[in-house]
């Protein structure tokens, strides 16, 4: 490391050292959080009274020990209070999942369209093409028609079309196969198909700019005003945005409204999450975090196709999808504000207040010393995090490893993002009901999130995240050189199995591998990059009106690509979490490429230490979607930060 990067962060942890003596002062001069005989000690701080010094230490270690996941074991982790918000995140699954994938069956275009002609209105569909349509290689052609005069020809009682007819673009607009898709769409009363068949893609990518939009919005309303004043004006915007949608008679009216729709994209259910998540012991928030998405979340998706076909109208899906999200406007009468939101605002005694409630409905009985002592470490831990505030994420890019470690981390993630989304978008292509593919490959999410519930603690993040990331890439290249229909299908499925399985690792690593300073605004960056990926995927797809295989060949390559790309970081599985910049730095320094952490895992002693790694991956595990919106980040396991001192006489 260039000497003058150490000087640096020396000169940062001088100032973070200085900051922390101010607050300790300050803190000694409150008698309401101390004693009179503290008090006369920090008076004679000449004095070399090492018993008083190592009593006041100890007392500080033992204050600021005790955080939110010391308070469960007495309000309880999971009680009623805790299943009944679980349950309440339900509906704001079913949000997300219908604001992410309802665009998908509004702007539907049957495989099957060509030309309308006028002229021969009074034919039947097979006659019309027969007289009409030229055939292009083995199917016909969907852009042009045979340039002849078609009232002559029935005139003449000619039923059959002659290949050396010149040809001309539609003039008169096209006509659709619904047996494909036996409902109006969007695309098919506005002609989205031949030179305008982009704008369908255009408008979704508009939709992630809005989702980029929508994350830097609410995650400032969800810092300064709380989660749940966010979590019901993304909703609003959502059900603006989507009964909006209905009205729409253009493309450019469309790509407003779906930009609207973009915001609420992710923030519907990441605050809703995050709240539950908080408010959870930290054994259950492994359950709580994957089971929400593998249940609510997959059921939301799967039945989404069902009820387009039920509705069978563009307009009404819209309502029936968007309608929904009003609902969120009763939330802050059912659902509490975050307690830890509350803290970090220094509102003490509403935190309390709510986890008093907690006791009451979990019928349980809390020693008001349990939340005296509660008080005086978040009023530490309050003082710990303002000393932080000088931090910001181009400290990311200042040292050779950690810059390293970040751009691989956002080029992954731009990767997962960009293959998760193009396999969601590309079912329509495979040569079967577009309805009953998306249902089979939504189901996918769910034994996705069951399998790596079970492994991921055991084989570690950096091969699990190669390995379903190369399967997924192989898997989408296997179903290029099959026939399509139900075998190219079926490999594309497993591809999107597996890299459902790398999306559901891809921001738990990177909020592992950060440094906790940085943490937030890292993890916020990167998740902003995996929206600026997710633009490109619908002209990924798109490019299926070239070449059915060119998508799948592409997100094939991105898989195996970004699959070797999580090889060059560190394994983070029974590791102590980097705190500082120096930590960052130094993190996975010793570790090598082929190490297999379920091979060369020693037995874990119980020791502090792994007690604190372990409570922290769990923490950053269970609060993963909400962290990313939130300066909130490894809030539920505060003590790491303090965990780790450093001698004044050292250089960090």
């Amino acid at each position: 490391m260039p000497p003058q990067e150490v000087v640096n962060e020396s000169q940062r942890s001088a100032e973070d050292r200085q900051c922390k003596e101010k607050h300790e002062l300050e803190g000694f001069t409150n008698k309401a959080f101390i004693t009179d005989d503290t008090s006369k000690s920090f008076e004679k701080n000449g004095s070399n009274n090492n018993n008083n010094n190592n009593n006041k230490e100890k007392s500080e270690k033992e204050d600021s020990s005790f955080d939110f996941d010391d308070l469960f074991p007495h309000i309880g982790a999971f009680g009623f209070y805790q299943i009944f918000l679980f349950l309440m995140m339900i509906p704001f699954a079913f949000f997300v999942a219908w604001v992410y994938f309802t665009q998908i069956f509004i702007t539907l275009v049957p495989e099957a369209h060509w030309c309308w002609v006028p002229e021969l209105a009074n034919l039947t569909v097979d006659e019309r093409i027969a007289l009409a349509i030229p055939m292009d290689g083995e199917v016909r052609n969907r852009c042009k028609m045979y340039n002849v005069n078609y009232t002559e020809l029935l005139q003449q009682g000619i039923k059959e079309a002659d290949p050396n007819w010149k040809l001309v673009s539609c003039r008169s607009g096209w006509e659709y196969n619904t047996t494909e898709v036996p409902y109006t769409t969007i695309a098919t009363e506005n002609n989205w198909v031949c030179d305008n068949a982009a704008l369908p893609s255009t408008a979704q990518s508009i939709f992630f700019c809005g989702a980029i939009l929508g994350g830097l919005v609410f995650g400032w309303i969800a810092d300064r005003l709380g989660r749940i004043p966010a979590l019901v004006g993304t909703n609003m915007v959502g059900f603006i945005g989507g009964m909006a949608t209905t009205m729409c008679s253009s493309f450019w009216t469309f790509s407003v409204c779906r930009f609207l729709v973009g915001m609420a994209f992710d923030n519907c259910f990441t605050m809703m999450y995050i709240l539950v998540l908080e408010y959870v012991g930290p054994k259950w928030r492994t359950f709580v975090a994957n089971m929400s998405i593998a249940i609510f979340f997959t059921f939301a998706a799967s039945i989404l196709p069902w009820i387009a076909l039920y509705v069978a109208d563009w307009k009404m899906l819209c309502y029936v999808t968007s309608a929904p999200l009003a609902l969120a406007i009763l939330t802050p009468w059912i659902v509490p504000e975050s307690a830890r939101w509350l803290v970090s605002q220094g509102k003490f005694d509403k935190s309390i207040g709510i986890l008093k409630k907690f006791e009451r409905i979990n019928r349980k009985n809390v020693e008001p010393k349990i939340y005296d002592q509660f008080r005086e470490s978040c009023i530490k831990t309050q003082q710990e995090e303002e000393c932080g505030k000088n931090y910001t994420v181009l400290d990311l890019f200042k040292t050779p490893r950690l810059r390293k470690i970040t751009i691989i981390l956002i080029l992954l993630w731009m990767a997962i993002s960009l293959v998760f989304d193009g396999h969601v978008r590309n079912v329509g292509t495979l040569g079967l009901d577009i309805f009953l593919t998306f249902t089979i490959a939504s189901a996918t999410e769910f034994p996705a999130d069951t399998f790596l519930t079970a492994v991921l603690d055991v084989w570690g993040r950096r091969w699990l995240a190669c390995g379903s990331m190369v399967i997924s890439g192989v898997f989408s290249l296997l179903a290029t050189v099959v026939p399509l229909g139900i075998p190219s299908a079926t490999l594309a499925i497993c591809g999107r199995f597996a890299v459902n399985i790398s999306y559901n690792i891809g921001l738990q690593y990177a909020a592992e591998l950060l440094p906790t300073v940085v943490r937030a605004q890292g993890v916020a960056l990167i998740h902003i990059m995996g929206y600026v990926a997710s633009i490109v995927a619908p002209f990924v797809v798109y490019l299926a009106n070239i070449d059915l295989a060119f998508p799948l060949l592409i997100l094939g390559v991105l898989g195996i690509v970004g699959g070797i790309l999580a090889l060059f970081l560190p394994e983070t599985l029974d590791q102590e979490l980097p705190q500082t910049l120096q930590d960052g730095e130094n993190f996975g320094a010793n570790q090598k490429i082929w190490d297999f952490p379920c091979i060369n895992k020693s037995k874990p002693t119980k020791t502090e230490s792994f007690k604190r790694s372990t409570s922290i991956r769990h923490s950053i595990r269970a609060s993963i979607r909400g962290e990313i919106r939130s300066s909130m980040i490894n809030r539920g396991s505060i003590r790491s930060r303090k965990s780790i001192s450093v001698p004044e006489n050292q250089v960090v």
